[in-house]
């Protein structure tokens, strides 16, 4: 049965990596070996996984079933139903020989389960004799930045990171509810679409108008509120001649939200997406709305997202994009309007295994004063604490500079001590 459950999944996903990622042979599908053969040679002549009509075409007896199972599932099942295949004639052929022989059947036993030993396709990298591969990525990443990291639309924030990464970057955002993580979220790929790429945005809440229209307020500062509310004094000429214009852009911006992945996204489901629309950065407006396909019976809401957290780490490192995701914040994160304070990482909501993957943690606040407050919670290759204040205008979707927070509160500090000293020189004076 996991025979055709692989198969199956192979089929609905349309990904192979199953297959090759576990070095998988017609050994292991027994009684599936015609229907196994036909998508691997079909796979290696036409570089893609036959689809489901033209699978069943060949095969119209095989029932294509739905598969719910996690991936590392099906691979221990296939494995262990494997190993018993193979190890039943030796241990039945040692039975025998154990009747006239035990040194020999011991011998034979021996020398039989050596050739048992499953291939789990381990590998690694000598990183004494490529020193030469790590030479070459430096001066490429030294005299073509551009390869190898986006700007995020927010200069100041990238004097602090220096951009996104273009591969191994699991950027989380996280804030309490309503605070404009959503927003920083598609500042950010608007940019990197601006830049002339394409982006993928899934969108679990808002269906692609709205998106949309956050996408022209982001772009080109037009009135959220008057496309939202269909206002009549909006200004439709120009408005007309955008939408014309935007026509002519040769890089897309996809909209997705789970009803297009059959309401179950995964990480099998977003390569495919990637893949399929040439995608170069991936935003995921929400982590909770994922399915975990390692997950396994019993397991609570912080193992799963912790496990997708980690394969969103391992997608961004085998496709080379940026994987930026939003997160909520727990009670715990709540902070006063009145200061400048965000949430900490231990306030990130039912998983600490989301932080632990991320490559770059940002944690944001909208204050009264209409003042958003970005701080460095996280980041692999630099220092964290800053924090970045923004004007933000939500209508018109700009976010002005107004100071570096760390900057204002050294100042703070060095004038409590001047005071302080002054305070201590008047005290010697009276006396």
């Amino acid at each position: 049965m996991v025979q055709l459950q692989i198969i199956s999944r192979i089929i609905q996903t349309q990904d192979y990596n199953i297959i090759e990622d576990n070095q998988l042979t017609v050994d292991y599908f027994s009684g599936y070996e015609e229907e196994f053969t036909f998508l691997k040679e079909h796979y290696e002549k036409y570089k893609n996984v036959p689809d489901k009509a033209t699978f069943l075409s060949n095969f119209p007896e095989v029932e294509i079933v739905e598969v719910n199972e996690s991936e590392q599932y099906l691979i221990d099942t296939i494995r262990e139903e494997y190993l018993f295949k193979e190890c039943v004639p030796i241990i039945q052929k040692s039975a025998k020989l154990l009747k006239s022989d035990s040194n020999a059947a011991v011998e034979y036993l021996l020398n039989s389960i050596k050739e048992l030993q499953p291939n789990y396709g381990l590998s690694g990298i000598d990183i004494i004799q490529n020193g030469e591969e790590r030479l070459e990525a430096f001066r490429d990443r030294r005299d073509n930045q551009d390869n190898w990291f986006f700007t995020t639309g927010f200069k100041e924030l990238d004097d602090v990171i220096h951009g996104i990464q273009r591969t191994e970057e699991f950027f989380v955002i996280f804030a309490r509810t309503n605070q404009g993580k959503s927003w920083v979220l598609e500042k950010m790929v608007t940019h990197i679409w601006e830049l002339g790429f394409n982006v993928g945005y899934i969108s679990p809440e808002m269906g692609a108008l709205s998106v949309g229209y956050r996408f022209d307020t982001l772009h080109k500062n037009f009135s959220n509120k008057d496309l939202m509310w269909g206002s009549k004094d909006f200004d439709e000429e120009s408005y007309v001649n955008y939408i014309n214009k935007l026509k002519d852009s040769k890089n897309k911006f996809i909209v997705s939200t789970p009803k297009d992945f059959d309401r179950k996204i995964t990480i099998s489901k977003l390569r495919n997406y990637v893949n399929q629309y040439k995608i170069n950065a991936l935003a995921i407006d929400g982590i909770t709305y994922l399915s975990d396909e390692r997950g396994k019976k019993g397991d609570n809401k912080t193992t799963s997202l912790t496990n997708i957290s980690e394969d969103l780490m391992n997608l961004s490192i085998e496709l080379s994009i940026p994987i930026l995701v939003v997160v909520q914040a727990n009670r715990g994160g709540v902070v006063d309007k009145d200061n400048d304070d965000t949430p900490e990482l231990e306030n990130i909501r039912d998983s600490d295994g989301i932080s632990h993957n991320a490559s770059k943690v940002l944690a944001i606040k909208q204050n009264k004063d209409d003042t958003l407050v970005m701080q460095i919670k996280k980041q692999r290759n630099g220092k964290v604490g800053n924090k970045l204040i923004y004007k933000w205008t939500p209508n018109t979707g700009e976010f002005i500079y107004v100071s570096d927070n760390i900057q204002k509160e050294e100042t703070s500090n060095k004038r409590k001590e001047q005071r302080k000293e002054k305070k201590i020189e008047q005290k010697e004076d009276v006396f």
